[in-house]
Order: structure tokens, then C-alpha cells, then sequence
């Protein structure tokens, strides 16, 4: 599952990279473009960043009806994203939130990439791809909107997307 998690991730950090090559943040002292993995990133790591696209993995399935030797797979996806604008009276917001929306379909488009295998250099071909659908936004939480206990204190504007990635298991089904 990892190799697909990881070729999911470098796909879109590298399209990215394409896309827009000024969408960059910082890590560790590591400039790479906005596409990052919570689940990678230090405990210890600061706040998320604005303009920066976070990816949380859900949960995972063996789809069924399909034939083969190896398990069809679904992995649950979210990515998070929130600006604050570009401008200290912040009036711009939803017009960057709209930037980095288009960027995210930018970035997910094919809805596929080669899986490959990270953890050896160079990296290996595995002979297989992992794809998704289509990207499902969600409302925009911008304050003024939700219930003051919910409206974060720095007046951000946020969006979170749901996709299912699917691949193909290293697993071999007996």
C-alpha cells in the first residue's frame, strides 16, 4: 500500500512542480513544491501552511468482483488546503481559493500515474499504475459562514477534497 501512497503523492508534488513551479513551501529547511503527506511530515511540525496541499490517507478496501492474482485495492483520500489571501485586508481569498482549486484539478489530471517502488535509488517501475476519481470538493469553511466556535482566529478560507485512489496490491491472492 505504501508504494501507492507514495506514487499518488510524488505525482502531484511533480505536476505541481509543473503546474505552478512558484507554489513551493518550506520543510526542514527543504524548498519542495506544496504538496505534502501528514503522515510523513515530524510530529513536532508546526501548523499547517497556507496555500499548501495536505493529503490525509482514510481508509483502505479490497474492491470486490474484479479478476486477477493480485487485490484490487481503494484507498480514501483527502486533501486540505486554506489561504488567507495575498492581502493584509485578506479581500482576495476566495479568488486564491479559487486558484489553488483549478491548481488541484491541474495536478489531478490524468487521474492515474506509473506505481513505483521509493524505497531503493533509482526508483522501480512496478509494472502497474495507480489511479483515481474524480476530485469531490466540499463547501468552502470561510468565516462569517460557520458558528463562531468553529471560525479559525486568523479568518482563513479552507476546502477539503475527497478522491479514492485504487491500486493494484503487492499482495499475490492465493
Amino acid at each position: 500500500m505504501q508504494f501507492a501512497k507514495d506514487s499518488f503523492f510524488l505525482a502531484l508534488q511533480q505536476r505541481l512542480a509543473g503546474l505552478n513551479p512558484s507554489r513551493t513551501v518550506t520543510i526542514n529547511g527543504a524548498t519542495v513544491p506544496a504538496v505534502l503527506v501528514v503522515e510523513n511530515l515530524p510530529p513536532s511540525s508546526a501548523e499547517p501552511q497556507p496555500n499548501t496541499f495536505y493529503i490525509e490517507w482514510g481508509r483502505a478496501d479490497v474492491v470486490d468482483g474484479h479478476a486477477g492474482d493480485a487485490a484490487l485495492m481503494s484507498l480514501e483520500c483527502v486533501i486540505s488546503y486554506y489561504t488567507l489571501g495575498t492581502v493584509q485586508s485578506m479581500v482576495d481569498r476566495g479568488r486564491v481559493l479559487g486558484q489553488l482549486d483549478d491548481e488541484l484539478l491541474g495536478i489531478c489530471q490524468p487521474p492515474n500515474a506509473e506505481k513505483y517502488d521509493y524505497t531503493q535509488s533509482p526508483s522501480a517501475d512496478l509494472g502497474t499504475s495507480v489511479f483515481w476519481n474524480q476530485p469531490a470538493f466540499e463547501e468552502t469553511r470561510a468565516s462569517g459562514v460557520e458558528d463562531n466556535a468553529e471560525r479559525h482566529p486568523d479568518e482563513r478560507v479552507e476546502r477539503m477534497v475527497r478522491l479514492t485512489v485504487f491500486f493494484f496490491s503487492e499482495v499475490t491472492l492465493l
